[in-house]
C-alpha cells in the first residue's frame, strides 16, 4: 500500500482535493468526509488506469518533500492529509 498526500480546499459551496503526486486526479464533494471518500475513489480509478495504458505509478513524495519546495502546495486554512492506496498490478 502507498500513502498519497492529499490537499483538501474549501470552496465557497464545496470542498475540492488534489494529490500533489498524481497530476490530473481531483475530486470534491459536500463535506471533508465526503470529499476524501470520493478522493480515494478517484485515486484508485486514476492509479488503475495508469496501470492499464501500462504508464509508470507516481510514487508518493511524502508532506516533507513538499514543505522543502519553494511552491506551496497548500494555503494555512486547506487541509492536509494521506490517503492509503493499494497499488493495482499489471494483468
Amino acid at each position: 500500500m502507498e500513502q498519497y498526500l492529499v490537499v483538501v480546499e474549501n470552496g465557497a459551496h464545496n470542498y475540492s482535493a488534489y494529490s500533489p503526486d498524481v497530476q490530473g486526479c481531483v475530486a470534491s464533494g459536500d463535506t471533508v468526509e465526503e470529499t476524501i471518500k470520493n478522493m480515494k475513489e478517484a485515486l484508485t480509478l486514476h492509479l488503475e488506469g495508469m496501470t492499464e495504458d501500462g504508464d509508470e505509478l507516481p510514487q508518493p513524495q511524502g508532506l516533507l518533500f513538499y514543505l522543502t519546495q519553494s511552491d506551496p502546495i497548500a494555503e494555512p486554512e486547506d487541509l492536509l492529509t494521506y490517503i492509503e492506496i493499494r497499488q493495482p498490478t499489471a494483468a
